[in-house]
């Protein structure tokens, strides 16, 4: 036991895959002790809000401490969120066509380009090639860039809740910032939120967890389910081997995931919860397990040892546990490690088509895909509803595969090196 573990930490691709995925489970367990509740709490008034830090705008203004800084950029960062490059390709095309020089215009310098849109816009103008919706639209532009270049002062004004009078209470210059940590309220959203405007970042940890749960739970029933029909059918043969081979073609005619598909659309919303669906999922997955295990008995059922046992009197039990299964215990790791990864691929796909774990209850990788489909995630340029979902999906049936390469390698000696 001990120079097989000493050759299990010696693959190179079983450490990678074993670390990553140590890796992922850290990060699961850890995340919500710093911000806890429920992945699911609705945070965002809104959809598909981005990544980035959030500071209350009400604390920023009557909290915050202002201090005042010269920073060369920050004018020129106002002026360029405030006019977008589709905005100035719009001005350029305006002056190209009220005959200004195409070589003369500058969209990269928005001092220059400001300059010569005041000197030369003119509304009244009818330039030849123009419809009347752009004209329309390079007014509305041209309105917004009055005192551009000219920031001033943001005044705040509060209602006196006994009098009614209104009176100023806070005067903000361009050129003062606050400290973010002075602000009492702010939330980092690695993520953003997703379409109900929950933290997608929060989300999607707690998806991986319960997405894992699900794809151990199908995995080792799976793999219990088809390790003792396998060492039955291999190891009595006769009409046993016949009844369970016939329900294993059986299953292997019908498609599995076909088979899955009708069943969990037979268990209706309400009642399939995450352990119900891997339940599911591990019932019907246990075919190639069963067949491979049985494989493996037949080849060692006639063994030295194995007739000794007979001719000792052990029983059934005792010579399938202490005289074969040690034999094919490093298949059965493997094979749960592939049963667990085809668990967390077969719920990502039940979901995808509205058929896994309901969604009241808790999140999981497949559902976070299902809710990004649904509310067109990827045409809403919502990457962070999404992506990240794939990738985690991708890096953790990865990760489980490189584990069973490495330990392929490590128990079959036509693959070592």
């Amino acid at each position: 036991m001990r120079n097989t573990l000493r050759q299990v930490s010696r693959s190179a691709n079983f450490m990678i895959g074993f670390v990553t995925v140590m890796l992922i489970l850290l990060m699961v367990g850890i995340y919500p002790l710093f911000n806890p509740g429920s992945p699911l709490d609705m945070i965002g008034l809104g959809t598909f809000f981005k990544p980035g830090t959030y500071i209350s705008m009400y604390d920023a203004v009557e909290t915050a401490t202002a201090y005042t800084l010269r920073i060369d950029d920050a004018a020129a960062k106002r002026v360029a969120a405030k006019l977008p490059m589709a905005d100035r390709e719009s001005m350029k095309r305006w002056l190209i066509a009220y005959g200004i020089a195409e070589d003369a215009i500058h969209t990269d310098d928005l001092n220059d380009l400001l300059n010569l849109w005041n000197n030369t816009y003119d509304e009244s103008a009818r330039p030849a090639g123009l419809t009347s919706a752009f004209r329309k639209s390079v007014a509305r532009i041209d309105a917004a860039l009055e005192g551009l270049l000219e920031p001033l002062d943001v005044r705040v004004y509060t209602t006196s809740p006994e009098t009614g009078e209104t009176r100023e209470t806070a005067r903000i210059k361009d050129n003062q910032f606050i400290n973010v940590s002075e602000v009492v309220n702010t939330r980092r959203l690695w993520l953003g939120t997703d379409n109900f405007g929950r933290d997608a970042f929060k989300e999607l940890l707690a998806a991986t967890g319960v997405s894992l749960k699900i794809g151990l739970i199908a995995g080792v029933i799976a793999t219990a389910l088809g390790l003792m029909l396998g060492l039955l059918s291999g190891f009595v043969g006769g009409i046993v081997d016949d009844i369970i081979m016939f329900f294993a073609n059986l299953f292997t005619v019908i498609p599995g995931f076909v088979l899955l598909i009708l069943i969990s659309y037979s268990i209706g919303q309400e009642q399939r919860g995450a352990t119900v669906v891997a339940a599911v999922i591990g019932c019907t997955s246990w075919v190639w397990t069963t067949r491979s295990v049985r494989a493996q008995t037949l080849s060692l059922r006639n063994r030295d040892h194995v007739n000794l046992s007979r001719l000792s009197g052990h029983t059934l039990p005792r010579i399938l546990v202490t005289d074969i299964l040690p034999y094919i215990a490093s298949y059965v790791v493997m094979a749960l490690i592939l049963q667990i990864c085809s668990g967390i691929l077969a719920e990502a796909q039940l979901s995808m088509l509205g058929l896994g774990p309901k969604t009241t209850e808790t999140p999981t990788l497949g559902l976070m895909m299902f809710w990004g489909m649904t509310y067109a995630a990827h045409q809403n340029g919502a990457w962070w509803a999404y992506f990240p979902v794939i990738l985690m999906i991708a890096l953790v049936s990865f990760s489980m595969n490189l584990m069973n390469t490495g330990l392929d390698q490590v128990f079959n000696p036509q693959l070592r090196s």
